[in-house]
């Protein structure tokens, strides 16, 4: 199994949100669910760029670009509600898993549901649950997490870039 540790991009998360905080005078406390709805709708955003559910369509998936650019903006969302749960860090053990990518997908969804059951209070043990499940989508597609990561990077900069031109 191998590990990556993701506690450099907690930071990198802050350090947006934070500009984002000051922007548009809000806060982790005030947009918690906006930010979990946020992240449900980039994965369907990311599972309609795999078309994986697409049982009617012969058309394949978009290219890999497009597709990591769809996964980046999920994992700024779930770095997002991290840090506002006060994550600091996340160490993860990729396995292979015996689902199939629709199947991890609805997964991902359950875990984000689980997370509106405790209202305004998010259970740290439920989001860990949530980024696992979220990570393991990598390995199924035959992607490798650094992939996903120079994604979120550039992703990271548009942002900054965004904010500045008043997006």
């Amino acid at each position: 199994m191998r590990e990556v540790s993701l506690d450099h991009l907690f930071p990198l998360q802050r350090e947006l949100d934070e500009r984002i905080a000051i922007r548009h005078g809000s806060s982790y406390g005030k947009t918690m669910r906006e930010r979990l709805l946020a992240f449900l709708v980039e994965l369907g955003e990311f599972a309609n760029e795999t078309r994986c559910f697409k049982f009617w369509s012969l058309k394949g998936p978009s290219p890999k670009e497009r597709i990591l650019e769809e996964y980046a903006d999920g994992l700024h969302f779930l770095l997002s509600l991290g840090a506002g749960m006060g994550v600091e860090g996340y160490t993860h053990s990729f396995r292979e898993e015996d689902r199939s990518l629709v199947e991890q997908i609805l997964l991902c969804y359950a875990l984000a549901g689980d997370l509106v059951e405790e209202g305004e209070e998010m259970d740290p043990r439920k989001y860990a649950l949530l980024f696992s499940a979220y990570l393991n989508l990598l390995p199924i597609l035959g992607y490798e997490f650094e992939e996903a990561e120079e994604s979120y990077m550039r992703k990271r900069e548009e942002n900054f870039k965004r904010q500045e031109e008043g997006y």
